[in-house]
This record gives C-alpha cells, structure tokens and sequence, in this order.
C-alpha cells in the first residue's frame, strides 16, 4: 500500500478556551480527492491553515511525502509540494489573467520578480503562462483585467496558479463560494479532471458536489475528527446526522 501524502498526527490547536483542532488526525492518499466537512466554526479552515503553515499548532505532527514539515515555514511548505486556494481570492485584481499566469510561471521556474515588465513580453514565460491557463480553460480571457472576471472565473484563475508549481498536495478551501450555478459545475468539472494527478484537500459547503467528488471524508465538529470514510459511508452515519446533515432529515 502506497503511503499517504499528507499525514497529520494528533494536531492541537487553542485560541483561549476554544479548541479549533483537538488530538486530530488524517491521511490524504496519493491522487485522492479528500474532502473537509462540518458546521461553521468546526476548525476546518484552521486546519489547513496549519497544514500550509499560516498557523502554528499548539502540539502535532504534519508529514508531507513521509517528511516531517512541521517546523517549515509556508516558503518551504510550498517549496516541498503544497498549494493552496483561500476562501478569499488572492489573485493580482489590477494586473491581467496573462500577466498573473506569467509571475506564476516565474515562480514555477525559480526566477526573480524584480523586473516585471520585461517578463511580460518573454515569448517563455508567455506560452508557459498560456499553459497555466489552458489548465482551467482561461485563455480566452488572457488579456482582460482580472479585476473586471466574474468571480467565478478568478477562483479557477486561483485555482490555476496554485497548479503552477504542481504540487503533490492541493489544498482547497470553498472553492465554489460565491460562484453562480455556471462557474460552480465547471470548477466541479476541473477538480474531477484532477483526479489521480495530485492529492486535494477540500472544503466546500455545496454537499451535491462534494459528495459527487470526494474519494474519502472527513467530518469535523468542535475541532475534531467524528467520522471518516467514503461518500455512503458518511451518508449513512447516525452521528455525522446528528451533528451535521440535520438527523433524520
């Protein structure tokens, strides 16, 4: 059997009297689409933000490809194969979608971000930021302002950077929010599309699709862990019900 990609053992987690993770553990296999469910406030966000280095856990260990990262700063999380996308778009709003694929291509290459301009006419980092976007079928709006994209359209844009750097782990957090029914299938259909390239860790509160995508979930409530396994498995589970998908409803 084939070892995890992400391995976290026994992470904790404080702010004052609230426990946002509580001796939590979870694995994320190589190409599996894993998913992160619970009610708001159930630490989900938290957890990857420890995961990719924003926070610090109290106690735990985070092991990524059998290494131990979990001293690393986010540079060097990112440097040993994590992406990530945020809840909120962080993409370059005043520079252009070809303009934003190029400085990932930068970043994908190891080059210096000193001298923006020039690299923007770099028939290299062009094609290889045409590719970026070809990933998630942004081409055809390379030369528009990413400011003026439906929002949609800049979380594939995000989405896209975060794949740049092809990551052995992809964390994903509410990648559809916000988007209309449109955006959101076809951000369903990329994620699908991912399957067996790299390992994604998911939250995302549009239930038809996480169950539609997830190969394994985990359900968290209060900062820990009170179930895991596949879509049917969750499904049926009396506790998840009670806890979260509303009882017997």
């Amino acid at each position: 059997m084939s070892q995890p990609i992400l391995n976290l053992l026994n992470l904790n987690k404080s702010f004052g009297a609230v426990k946002a993770t509580s001796d939590l553990s979870l694995t994320v296999m190589p190409g599996e689409i894993h998913a992160l469910i619970g009610p708001n406030g159930a630490g989900k966000t938290t957890l990857i933000q420890q995961i990719y280095g924003a926070q610090k856990q109290d106690s735990g260990q985070i092991s990524l490809n059998g290494s131990e990262i979990t001293a690393l700063s986010v540079p060097d999380r990112v440097k040993a194969g994590i992406g990530r996308s945020f809840q909120i778009s962080n993409v370059l709003m005043d520079f252009t979608v070809m303009e934003n694929g190029i400085i990932a291509e930068q970043a994908r290459l190891g080059q210096s971000f000193r001298f923006l301009r020039p690299a923007f006419s770099d028939r290299q980092l062009i094609r290889g930021g045409k590719a970026i976007l070809e990933r998630v079928g942004l081409e055809k709006r390379a030369e528009q302002r990413v400011g003026d994209l439906a929002h949609g359209e800049r979380r594939m844009l995000e989405l896209a950077l975060a794949l740049a750097t092809s990551p052995s782990l992809l964390l994903l957090d509410e990648p559809m929010a916000g988007a209309g029914p449109e955006d959101s299938q076809r951000m369903a259909d990329i994620i699908e599309g991912l399957r067996g390239t790299v390992a994604i860790l998911l939250i995302e509160h549009d239930m038809d699709a996480v169950f539609r995508l997830a190969d394994r979930l985990t359900v968290m409530v209060e900062g820990a862990v009170i179930a895991a396994g596949t879509a049917a498995e969750i499904s049926a589970n009396e506790a998840v019900k009670l806890a979260y998908l509303g009882g017997e409803e």
